[in-house]
């Protein structure tokens, strides 16, 4: 399982909320919608993206939040789960390959501290030079993406769009005005970044 499994994720049952949640949770409360309705028209949707998220149901409930849990030992470690042991602390530190041309490797080779560290330093100085433009057009793509999706045929979606990228949020609540109160407070928790994890 990816790290989907750490997001939080909501279920609509057409425009109703149904669950919001981890994604064992609310994998689990689709199960059981559908074992009641089986003709419902249920989506998922990841919180961190606003896209629609595939669920596989098969199984029974065990099967199911084992598969949707988050890996065994993934959560963090907190100073009460281990001793410390000798070497660096863990830092969060993820390991991902970036391809570079020779020229940028040549580069970070000069730099103090290696590669690694050299990269760090870079991306830190543009999140500040960023000035949070980053987040917010990453808040406004995953409340366009559920949006386009929930809200894609109902009055007032093209104006509530263009209000979305242009910030502002007066105008998008005008134009959603008429949308189903669900789909309004979704669209406005995924705009806020509310409970919303940040890369």
């Amino acid at each position: 399982m990816s790290d989907i499994a750490f997001r939080p994720s909501i279920a609509f049952h057409d425009t109703t909320r149904l669950s919001s949640g981890p994604l064992a949770t609310v994998a689990l409360a689709v199960k059981a919608a559908l074992a009641t309705s089986p003709e419902a028209t249920i989506l998922v949707f990841e919180d961190e993206t606003g896209k629609v998220v595939d669920l596989d149901l098969r199984g029974s409930d065990a099967e199911i939040a084992a598969r949707y849990a988050p890996p065994t030992g993934a959560a963090p470690e907190t100073a009460d789960d281990a001793p410390r042991g000798r070497g660096r602390p863990k830092l969060g530190v993820v390991a991902r390959e970036v391809t570079l041309l020779p020229r940028h490797w040549d580069w970070l080779a000069l730099q103090p501290g290696g590669a690694s560290q050299a990269l760090r330093r870079l991306v830190d100085e543009a999140r500040k030079a960023d000035g949070g433009r980053s987040l917010t057009r990453a808040a406004q793509e995953r409340a366009y993406a559920f949006i386009a999706t929930m809200a894609g045929d109902r009055a007032g979606f093209e104006e509530a769009s263009r209000a979305l990228f242009a910030g502002e949020r007066e105008r998008f609540a005008e134009h959603s005005r008429s949308w189903p109160q669900d789909i309004r407070n979704h669209a406005e928790k995924l705009l806020a970044g509310d409970g919303i994890a940040s890369g």
